[in-house]
């Protein structure tokens, strides 16, 4: 079908959780890549990812003869040891292996921290177990005070970071495909005219004046300008929009769209870095690597307790040595130092994203970027592309005007007949119209299309023909003046002739989702503002905006100016959210403060965006903002129970109460600290009481808003 008048009237449609931010990966053999810094975009995640499983679980089988032969945890649980000599050794040995092998990635983003003068997690962690490690080697040779004695504290300290560093990886784990996803829309072969020959050769090959020819079917290998033939281009995956566009000689095309119906030669204008696919590349790599990273909580958190600790120890070490008693000031200040290690607040945040990436996943919202999750509940501003977000993307049925003598179901019958050999959307719209009405179809035979026409066919025994102005124009029919409104709100526009004469008109327009409406009326109740972004002409994007109460509206916006568009509401102070699937919409998906892509999109929207909806359900934006709020909660709590463990007990641990009586003995600090741990794990668990689903999330918000309004 070639209704390229009908498409006239349409052309113009259109990251803060465990913070081992110092932490020098080479240590899990992956170099080059120090830090978090470099988690977006990674790669190489997939399988760091499973190194760090595999140095967890091997840590753990090691850590339980050190914990079980340790002579210090035996006396705290009240068990003898076997009266073996070589028993002894057992914790020394392989607690040393544990600090040399497990320890090593902590070890290392220590001195990182310390070179960037970053005191952070790492430093901590690291400090705690080189304390623990020496400490515990002066007590099995005699040095020190068997007190001292922390083999199986260490060896359950390392375990217990590298869970949480490994839980934290694998919520961060993610590639960076949007760049590879565009180059996948520049075909493999060219078709370039030599003369009278054609040769194939790689688009990169392709130089500006050559000739190339798109055969139906085929993707445009490089920007150009049609110099012959006229086919329907499909062009959403680069501007998102669902309608085909005609293009015809001395028309642009763009590398990587779609001739459906015709084969075209195009003239190419532009190759390489210069055609409008590389322009969009490079704006979605501009946009991620401007994107401001989010400061890491549990870090912040990490780096006070460093210096808390560090100057606890140092008072420790002064007081008892003024008091008389330097044994005791080395027993409490190792003590403190080993104490303070922040067990809990190494699982605090991890834990916390882990269950709410997994919650999240179960209602259809896949959490690629942490940060994102966390910056959602910030948001003040939502931007929905229009077609495929809020709109189905398709065109449906609007409308139909029947002729004098005609009736709606006459017309539609013999159109959708006409059209039922025809791929094209609007056809599929047509035909689809029909059965939804239960109206039955004749058979249809000589069924012919035109190219900028329509189509005919032969109908019991009538001649029917369906087309937009350009079947009116060559007949010489006047268009039904019903249709002068769709045209004026942008519908596309179809008349059916009946053996010469016009028995009826169409109005096909995207047809908006009737989850949009609860969707924005579920944002205007936590006073989010709605902002719709759309390559259609005004009077389309005013009309759809009207019907949703969408509060601002830009219309008639370039692919290339979505991404501006995005900066233009950060300038004014706004945190934006971005919610679009085409390709041309990956660039606002990355500048935006958090971009959400519908799942059914592009692969290079999907792969720009920090969030992704599973289903095409607006509503599920509710869904990322209640878990965003949710998991912001229990990360703030997480944070202080674990980091209120080692404010309590550090000073405890050095001996504050001593005046009155009371040393916090180890065993102690060991049951507190294992108890913050327990703590902060079963709070973690209370996200799983979350209802995510799209429906229900929006059900909360009209909630809200009505109590609110009595």
């Amino acid at each position: 079908m070639n209704h390229a008048g009908g498409l006239e009237n349409h052309a113009g449609m259109d990251h803060s959780t465990m913070g081992h931010a110092g932490m020098d990966h080479s240590a899990m053999g992956h170099s080059g890549h120090s830090g978090h810094s470099g988690h977006a975009g990674h790669a190489g995640h997939g399988d760091h990812v499973g190194q760090f499983r595999r140095l967890f679980w091997v840590m753990l089988v090691i850590a339980i003869p050190v914990v079980a032969f340790s002579s210090m945890f035996a006396s705290i649980i009240g068990y003898s040891l076997p009266d073996i000599p070589w028993i002894s050794w057992i914790s020394p040995v392989l607690g040393t292996v544990m600090f040399v092998w497990g320890g090593r990635p902590f070890l290392t983003g220590a001195v990182a921290e310390i070179k960037a003068r970053q005191p952070g997690m790492m430093l901590l962690i690291g400090l705690a177990i080189s304390v623990a490690f020496a400490a515990s080697w002066g007590a099995s040779l005699g040095i020190l005070d068997h007190q001292l004695d922390f083999w199986w504290e260490l060896a359950l300290l390392i375990v217990i970071m590298l869970l949480g560093h490994w839980i934290e990886m694998r919520s961060l784990a993610q590639t960076s495909s949007a760049l590879d996803s565009l180059a996948a829309l520049i075909p493999d072969e060219a078709e370039r005219v030599d003369g009278d020959s054609i040769t194939v050769v790689p688009p990169a090959d392709l130089r500006v004046g050559d000739l190339v020819v798109v055969r139906p079917g085929g993707r445009v290998p490089a920007d150009g300008r049609v110099e012959d033939g006229t086919a329907d281009v499909d062009e959403s995956m680069i501007t998102g929009e669902s309608m085909p566009v005609r293009r015809g000689p001395g028309d642009p095309v763009v590398a990587g769209t779609v001739a459906t119906d015709s084969a075209l030669r195009v003239r190419v204008t532009a190759v390489g870095e210069d055609t409008a696919l590389a322009g969009i590349r490079r704006l979605v790599t501009d946009a991620q690597n401007s994107t401001s990273r989010a400061q890491r909580l549990a870090d912040k958190a990490a780096g006070w307790l460093f210096w808390y600790a560090l100057g606890a120890a140092a008072i420790t070490a002064v007081a008892w040595t003024l008091l008389g008693t330097p044994d005791e000031a080395i027993i409490r200040t190792i003590t403190v130092l080993v104490i303070a290690c922040p067990h809990a607040l190494g699982l605090a945040i991890p834990l916390v994203v882990s269950i709410s990436t997994e919650r999240a996943a179960r209602a259809g919202v896949l959490v690629k970027d942490r940060l994102a999750l966390e910056s959602m509940r910030t948001v003040d501003t939502v931007l929905f592309d229009k077609t495929g977000t809020l709109t189905r993307g398709e065109p449906a049925l609007a409308g139909i005007a029947p002729a004098d003598g005609w009736t709606e179901d006459e017309v539609l019958a013999l159109a959708a007949a006409a059209e039922a050999d025809s791929e094209h959307p609007l056809a599929r719209a047509l035909v689809a119209a029909a059965a939804s009405r239960g109206v039955a179809l004749a058979a249809a035979s000589d069924f012919r299309s035109s190219p900028a026409v329509g189509v005919e066919a032969m109908v019991e025994g009538r001649r029917v023909e369906v087309g937009g102005p350009g079947l009116l124009e060559r007949t010489g029919a006047a268009p039904l003046p019903a249709t002068a409104e769709w045209s004026d709100q942008g519908a596309t526009v179809l008349h059916a002739l009946v053996d010469g004469r016009v028995a009826g008109a169409f109005a096909l327009r995207d047809e908006i989702r009737p989850e949009s409406r609860d969707a924005v009326s579920a944002l205007h109740a936590r006073q989010v503002q709605v902002v719709m972004i759309t390559g259609d002409a005004e009077a389309v994007a005013q009309s759809v905006a009207g019907e949703l109460g969408i509060d601002r509206v830009f219309a008639g916006v370039r692919p290339g100016d979505k991404a501006a568009k995005v900066a233009e509401l950060q300038a004014e102070g706004r945190r934006v959210a971005m919610v679009g699937d085409g390709v041309n919409d990956a660039p606002a998906l990355a500048q935006a403060d958090v971009g959400l892509a519908i799942g059914a999109g592009t692969d290079v929207a999907i792969a720009s965006a920090g969030v992704i909806l599973a289903s095409d359900d607006p509503r599920a934006v509710l869904s990322v903002i209640e878990l965003s709020r949710a998991s912001y909660r229990k990360m703030q709590q997480n944070l202080w129970w674990a980091a209120g463990y080692n404010l309590v007990s550090v000073p405890l641990a050095a001996g504050v109460l001593a005046p009155v009586g009371f040393v916090l003995p180890m065993a102690v600090g060991a049951v507190l600290m294992s108890l913050s741990t327990i703590i902060v794990a079963l709070n973690a668990q209370l996200l799983r009481r979350l209802d995510l689903r799209p429906g229900a999330a929006a059900a909360v918000s009209a909630r809200a808003d009505a109590v609110r309004a009595r």
